[in-house]
C-alpha cells in the first residue's frame, strides 16, 4: 500500500492525540511501518534514528524477540483475567515481586493500572484514602509544580501544571494547586540568580503554598525527579535537597512521578535514587513494559502500604485491565532482561557519559543557548542571540521547524516550544549516539540557515509538517 493510501484511511476514522485534526487532515500523517533496535522505518522508505524511544518508552529498543515469545506464551495460556474479588495470577504476583525487589528497600507493594496516567489517578485516590484513615481528612491539597505532566485523564491534567490542558479540559479536580518548576534556563537566568539559589527559591515557594493552604490541609507533592514532557529539565543540585527538608518539615508525602525516569533512564533503576529521594509513591509505566504492552502502576511505600492494610475497608478504585496478565508477563521479562542484559549500570557508567560529553558539543552551535543531559535524557535550548540567551520570536515556531528538519535527516527529536529534547532507548551504541549527534547538529545548521533567510527576507521559514 502506497503512503497517500495509508494517509486517507487514517484521515477517514482515526483522531490522533494532542493533535489538531484539520491540520493533520490537511498535511497527512507519517505512516511507520515497523522497527528494529533504534531505528523506525516510514512507508516512504527512510529509516529514522528514534531519539525519543516511541514517547520515552522503548527502553529495550524494538523487535525484542523475548517479549514477543513472552507475550505468545501467556496468551495460550491465561491471556486475561482480573484482579479483583480477591483474585490473583502468577504474571501479577511475579511481576509485583521483582518490582519490589528492584524498588528501594522502603517499598514493598505495588498497585498496577493500565497506563502512567491511571497510575497518577490512583495517587489522588491513594493519597486522600491514607490521610483519612489516619484521622486527618482534612489533608486533601497536593500541590504539583507549573509546567508539569502528569497524564492526560482528568486527574492527571489537574495534577499536571500544562495552562492549555487546564483550559481546554476543565475544570480541574478542586484543592490542586501548583508552585514554580526549577527551570533555571527558562525562568531563573536573568535574575541574576545561580543555579543553586535558583533552586532554593523554587523550594522557599513550595513552603510559601504549604503555608498559605495551611500545613494541616496539604497532604502530598507530586513531581517528576526530571521533567520531561516539560523539557527535559534537570533541577539544580540544590533544590531536592531543600524540597525534602521542607516535606519532612509539614509531615507531607512526596510522589515521584517515575513514569519517564523509571527503568533506568537516568541511570538508576529509578530517577529517584539518583537525587537520594524517598518517595511515598511512586507512579510508573512507559519503559516497565518497554511499551511492547500498555501497563503501569504505583509502588507504595511502607508508610502508606502498612495504613492501608492494617486500618481495613474497601479501597473503591481499580481498573479492567490491574494486572493484566499477558502485560503482567511481559514486563517481568522485560525488567529481566534489562537487569541480565546489564542495561541501567551501562546507562550510568558509560552510555549516559559518553552522551552527555558528544552532547554538550551541540553548546557551542550558534542557535544554541544551553545543551543539557542526564543519563539518557537531553535537551537543547533555542536561542536567537546567543550572548544574550534570547528566544526567537514565537511566529517562527523555531522547535517545530527544527523537529522537522530532523525527520527529514532521519532523527526523532521532539520540540517542547524552542526547547528540543532527546530520549533515545537505553541499547543505543556508542556509534548510534555519534549518529544522533550528526543528525542534530544537521539539522540545527539547516534550521539556523532558513530562520537566517527569514529575518532578511520577512517571509515565514517553512510551514510545520507534522505534528
Amino acid at each position: 500500500m502506497q503512503t497517500p493510501q495509508y494517509q486517507a484511511r487514517d484521515r477517514a476514522h482515526h483522531l490522533h492525540p494532542f493533535t489538531d485534526f484539520k491540520a493533520l487532515g490537511e498535511e497527512g500523517s507519517r505512516v511507520v511501518t515497523h522497527a528494529e533496535g533504534v531505528y523506525i522505518h516510514d512507508s516512504e522508505g527512510h529509516r529514522i534514528l528514534d531519539g525519543m524511544a516511541g514517547l520515552w518508552c522503548v527502553n529495550l529498543g524494538y523487535g525484542r524477540r523475548e517479549l514477543v515469545e513472552a507475550a505468545t506464551a501467556q496468551l495460550e495460556q491465561l491471556p486475561y483475567y482480573n484482579t479483583f474479588f480477591k483474585t490473583t495470577h502468577p504474571p501479577a504476583l511475579k511481576l509485583a515481586e521483582k518490582l519490589c525487589e528492584l524498588a528501594p528497600a522502603h517499598v514493598n507493594h505495588v498497585f498496577f493500572t493500565g497506563s502512567g496516567s491511571e497510575a497518577n489517578d490512583t495517587v489522588l485516590r491513594m493519597v486522600r484514602r491514607y490521610w483519612a484513615l489516619k484521622g486527618r481528612p482534612g489533608k486533601r491539597w497536593i500541590i504539583g509544580r507549573e509546567n508539569g505532566y502528569h497524564g492526560s485523564t482528568v486527574a492527571g491534567m489537574s495534577l499536571g501544571g500544562m495552562a492549555p490542558m487546564h483550559d481546554q479540559g476543565g475544570p480541574c479536580v478542586p484543592e490542586i494547586a501548583h508552585v514554580a518548576q526549577p527551570y533555571w534556563f527558562g525562568e531563573g537566568r536573568g535574575r541574576e540568580l545561580s543555579p543553586e539559589a535558583f533552586g532554593r527559591q523554587c523550594a522557599a515557594a513550595l513552603e510559601d503554598k504549604i503555608l498559605e493552604l495551611g500545613e494541616e490541609n496539604v497532604a502530598a507533592f507530586i513531581a517528576e525527579p526530571v521533567q520531561g514532557a516539560g523539557g527535559a529539565i534537570m533541577p539544580p543540585a540544590s533544590y531536592w535537597p531543600a524540597v525534602k527538608e521542607v516535606l519532612a518539615k509539614y509531615d507531607i508525602l512526596l510522589v515521584a512521578d517515575e513514569v519517564i525516569c523509571g527503568f533506568g533512564r537516568l541511570g538508576e533503576w529509578f530517577g529517584s535514587q539518583h537525587f537520594s529521594l524517598e518517595p511515598d509513591l511512586m507512579p510508573i509505566a512507559k519503559g516497565l513494559s518497554s511499551g511492547y504492552l500498555p501497563i503501569g502502576g504505583v509502588l507504595v511505600g511502607d508508610r502508606v502500604a502498612d495504613t492501608l492494610i492494617d486500618e481495613g475497608g474497601e479501597f473503591f478504585h481499580g481498573f479492567t485491565y490491574s494486572g493484566h496478565p499477558t502485560c503482567a508477563a511481559v514486563a517481568l521479562r522485560n525488567l529481566e532482561l534489562l537487569e541480565a542484559e546489564g542495561v541501567v549500570d551501562r546507562v550510568r557508567e558509560d552510555l549516559g557519559p559518553y552522551l552527555a560529553r558528544r552532547w554538550a558539543e551541540l553548546a557551542e552551535h550558534p542557535i544554541v543557548g544551553e545543551a543539557r543531559s542526564l543519563g539518557l535524557m537531553g535537551a537543547l535550548e533555542l536561542v536567537a542571540d546567543k550572548a544574550a540567551g534570547t528566544r526567537f520570536d514565537k511566529s517562527l515556531s523555531a522547535g517545530n521547524l527544527c523537529r522537522d528538519l530532523c525527520f527529514e535527516a532521519g532523527l526523532v527529536m521532539r520540540s517542547v516550544g524552542d526547547t528540543m529534547i532527546i530520549s533515545p532507548p537505553l541499547v543505543i551504541t556508542h556509534e548510534e549516539i555519534d549518529e544522533l549527534v550528526r543528525l542534530a547538529r544537521q539539522a540545527l545548521d539547516e534550521t539556523a540557515r532558513r530562520l537566517s533567510e527569514h529575518v532578511v527576507t520577512g517571509t515565514a521559514p517553512r510551514e510545520e509538517i507534522r505534528a
